[in-house]
């Protein structure tokens, strides 16, 4: 069951040295149990989310989305991440190009509200597609 997250954290900070996975407010060392809780939790507070939606205004919203998500699990949740993550060899999205990505967000998210909401759908998928785009730009090869 355990997922095959590598994290590149030097100094320990997300991680704990003696397991590798990433500290969490129960001190779980198994990757089997972190896994079954976190999602448990996670699939908790999105019922809440669904519920009582977070209203997306800026990119802002996101870290409040992700601290809601991940409150009971993490103790940096809510919080832009500083280490790399890579998942089956993937790196996730370097937090080199945050503060950029992050004001890309600022600019569309009032175009997004503007939008008929039929077309919310296609807008949604261009901005994937671009996102997935930068990725690919920003990996090394």
């Amino acid at each position: 069951m355990s997922n095959s997250y590598k994290y590149i954290d030097p100094d320990f900070t997300y991680t704990d040295p003696k397991t590798a996975l990433l500290r969490n407010l129960q001190d779980i060392t198994d990757p089997d149990v972190l896994l079954f809780v976190e999602s448990s939790a996670v699939t908790k507070r999105l019922q809440e989310l669904y519920e009582n939606p977070i209203k997306v205004e800026s990119s802002d919203s996101i870290f409040e989305i992700h601290r809601h998500l991940f409150q009971d699990i993490y103790f940096w949740a809510g919080k832009k991440r500083t280490v790399e993550i890579s998942k089956d060899c993937k790196q996730f999205f370097p937090t080199s190009h945050f503060d950029n990505a992050f004001r890309y967000i600022d600019q569309l998210i009032p175009e997004f509200k503007k939008l008929p909401k039929n077309n919310k759908r296609q807008f949604a998928e261009s901005v994937r597609k671009e996102f997935a785009k930068q990725c690919v730009n920003c990996q090394p090869h």
